[in-house]
């Protein structure tokens, strides 16, 4: 049996850290290792720390049109079309997602509603996956948060699509903190190894399928008529 190859895949992480870049980020390192993975595979990797970025606040996809003096969203929206796999990552705060991961998710699902050649969501036949870090309770919380939201724009999740690292109940050493345990963590180096190759085998299926199959889910078919053997009782 032929090994599967990935050489052909395309992965953009998205880093939704507090911290601007050079300054060290948690969340980047975690981010590291996953990314490490697919790179021996042959992925062409991107990685974009979003606080870099001025993505501008709303749910439309260019804000400028709506009254924002400037927006780097729609620039950034191409680079999340060309990835196979999208990696959302970021830090707990409050138990809860950061701000930025949240403007990440708004604009994403602010472009939910193009189509694709199919006539699709723009985001079928994608694969998304998150990882998470912190020192702090909320790991869980934050990626059911992450993995609903992209699976309701049209992401496909597979199996143990997430990771992430929190050590102690805080406060508490952060994952790349010295003595902290994180990258010698072997549940959360299992985890993270097990969501990167589950994250390769989909976008592996999805990519030799042509993507998502579009039947019953093209929504010009629908607005145009077709009801994909939909029945209304109140209408027999």
């Amino acid at each position: 049996m032929t090994e599967p190859r990935y050489d052909d895949l395309t992965a953009m992480f998205i880093n939704c850290t507090l911290k601007r870049s050079p300054e060290s980020s948690h969340t980047q390192g975690l981010v590291d290792v996953s990314a490490g993975i697919m790179r021996k595979q042959g992925v062409r990797v991107d990685v974009v720390r979003a606080i870099d970025h001025d993505i501008a606040t709303g749910v439309w996809p260019d804000m400028t049109e709506h009254g924002a003096a400037n927006d780097e969203w729609p620039a950034l929206y191409q680079r999340v079309l060309a990835a196979d796999i999208l990696v959302i990552a970021g830090p707990i705060w409050l138990g809860d997602n950061s701000s930025v991961t949240k403007r990440v998710i708004e604009r994403l699902y602010a472009c939910s509603s193009l189509l694709n050649e199919q006539g699709q969501y723009a985001y079928y036949g994608r694969v998304g996956g998150c990882l998470i870090t912190g020192n702090e309770d909320g790991l869980k919380h934050c990626a059911m948060n992450v993995l609903y939201s992209l699976q309701h724009l049209g992401y496909s999740i597979p199996p143990q699509a997430d990771s992430g690292w929190i050590g102690e109940a805080g406060p508490g050493p952060s994952y790349l903190d010295p003595g902290s345990g994180g990258p010698e963590n072997d549940f959360t180096n299992r985890n993270t190894t097990f969501m990167t190759w589950n994250l390769l085998h989909l976008a592996r299926l999805l990519t030799d399928a042509g993507g998502f199959p579009a039947h019953g889910n093209q929504r010009g078919e629908w607005d145009a008529g077709c009801r994909f053997d939909f029945e209304n009782p109140e209408y027999r």
